[in-house]
């Protein structure tokens, strides 16, 4: 491959998966920055399109688990990213993830690929792999797939990954945030080296131009040892917070600690348990040969309190590029649309509502487009809380989840127990419902002119029950629509025309600031 600049001075063609992820939806961007081209293998490629750099990218249409999508996503590319794992197929996802990643390596090998570049969970040393949480051993089977594959391969390790969005940033922000003296599990007390964001995502992008003879892991880590209690408490220092006081108790098991988590912070619990497994053990680097291809500079790795204030930074900045929240949450629906031409038929239930605004459209699209996180969702506090609560009891996302951006949204973001369907700017939102229900439902509102030139809001729900238990679900919950969603029509068009947010600012004053609150606004 010639020599260290002529390498790095190469333009490469890389294929990114997992690009509507949280890593791999900044990955894009700054492998663009370093002068190479990107595809994007996608299921939804819709998600990518609302992205800063979608223009700037190939995107095409497939799976990790389909040979052909993959085969044909491979085809003149250089290096490869693997950024998916399947957690969200359910009991049987480690199966998944062995079967894709042979798949992967597979489809690079007969496609001339030159190197593949995963990251994966930075492992405890003398811990049998037996030992590991689930979530744990399949990241590092996934790793050694690729590392025994005839492909070269360059296997990240890291352990908490701190940035603005990150779901290790958010667990550690809410829990010292909300909590100032809090009963804690026994592994506050186990020592992991975190990372800042911008170190892995720079380690991600050197890696394209290893030498062929890299072939091999990397450990990857910040330069600071810390115990959870210790971040905590260096959170709470540059956060400006009181300083917090932590008892650690040996009773809460990682199911104990995750359901502790989900109902303190918007990480739900399913993603919390492997989040919180992994720090049973200490995860610390035991080399830093990845300073061998990619050198560090004055400054980097990033020290914790740096990542911290560049991530808070970020959060209050409201200039958040992705989240955890950005992949779809376990569970989820990816089943067409009812408006789709494949629609399947059956019962559809839909609860209509239109209004005219004495406001211009632009101001009602505002405060459509500003729904949800801070501002609430116009109608009935409580019942929106409840409903959280209630979905957050039996395993799903809650309404925590707020937005990624307190004023814009795009498709694929998640926005509280909903995501962002379809977005037609000044016109349409469609959002898909991600609580647990026994069916699926979308939510739809419109900013529209009638025959008369005046400005009109449209709003529907839509519900396509599962079985008896989702027609008996619509029938108990449709004599509170004309409260919810008759109120919730008839608030946002009295928000538009008062050009007013739901927690009664100006609709485009203020930027969402975390943690959120109880919308004011009373029906």
């Amino acid at each position: 491959m010639g020599t260290d600049g002529e390498r790095h001075a190469e333009r490469l063609h890389c294929l990114v998966t997992g690009a509507s992820g949280y890593i791999g939806g900044r990955l894009v961007p700054e492998l663009l920055r370093a002068g190479h081209r990107v595809r994007c293998l996608a299921r939804s490629p819709g998600k990518l399109r609302d992205h800063p750099w979608a223009a700037d990218v190939e995107t095409v249409q497939g799976d990790v688990t389909d040979a052909d999508s993959v085969s044909a996503a491979m085809r003149g590319i250089d290096v490869a990213y693997y950024l998916v794992h399947t957690l969200a197929s359910g009991s049987g996802f480690e199966e998944t993830d062995r079967h894709a990643a042979r798949l992967f390596t597979e489809q690079a090998h007969a496609a001339g690929v030159r190197r593949i570049v995963y990251l994966g969970g930075l492992t405890p040393r003398g811990v049998p792999e037996a030992q590991l949480s689930p979530h744990l051993r399949s990241r590092t089977e996934v790793g050694r797939i690729f590392l025994d594959g005839q492909v070269p391969a360059t296997v990240l390790r890291a352990a908490v990954v701190i940035g603005s969005g990150s779901a290790s940033f958010e667990m550690l922000r809410y829990l010292t945030e909300r909590l100032p003296v809090m009963v804690t599990p026994s592994w506050v007390h186990t020592r992991t080296q975190p990372i800042g964001v911008r170190d892995v995502l720079r380690y991600l992008v050197g890696s394209a131009t290893m030498p062929a003879d890299a072939d091999r892991a990397f450990d990857i880590g910040g330069p600071d040892v810390l115990t959870y209690r210790d971040m905590m408490r260096r959170y709470a220092v540059v956060a400006g917070l009181r300083r917090r006081v932590i008892v650690p108790v040996p009773v809460l098991t990682p199911g104990l600690s995750s359901h502790w988590v989900g109902l303190v912070t918007p990480v739900p619990a399913n993603l919390a348990r492997p989040l919180t497994e992994s720090l049973r053990h200490e995860v610390v680097c035991h080399e830093h040969d990845i300073a061998r291809y990619v050198p560090d500079t004055p400054g980097t790795p990033l020290p914790f309190d740096e990542a911290l204030t560049l991530a808070l930074r970020r959060v209050r900045e409201a200039q958040v590029a992705t989240r955890w929240s950005s992949a779809a949450a376990p569970g989820a629906p990816s089943d067409p649309l009812p408006t789709d031409p494949d629609w399947a038929g059956g019962s559809l239930y839909q609860d209509k509502r239109q209004l005219s605004v004495d406001a211009p459209r632009e101001s009602l699209w505002r405060v459509i487009e500003g729904i949800g996180g801070d501002n609430g969702w116009y109608s009935f506090p409580l019942a929106w809380a409840v409903r959280g609560w209630l979905d957050r009891f039996v395993g799903g996302v809650g309404l925590r989840r707020g937005r990624r951006d307190a004023e814009r949204l795009r498709v694929g973001d998640s926005l509280d127990f909903w995501r962002v369907e379809e977005i037609e700017p000044g016109r349409l939102l469609r959002l898909r419902a991600e609580m647990r229900l026994p069916g699926l439902a979308w939510l739809e509102m419109y900013s529209e002119t009638d025959g008369e030139g005046r400005t009109r809001y449209r709003q529907r729900a839509l519900f396509h029950p599962r079985g008896l238990l989702g027609h008996a679900y619509w029938w108990s919950v449709s004599p509170f629509h004309a409260v919810v969603f008759g109120g919730m029509a008839r608030n946002i068009t009295q928000a538009a025309a008062k050009g007013m947010s739901a927690r009664g600012t100006p609709a485009r004053a203020g930027r969402a600031r975390q943690p959120r609150r109880t919308p004011r606004f009373r029906q």
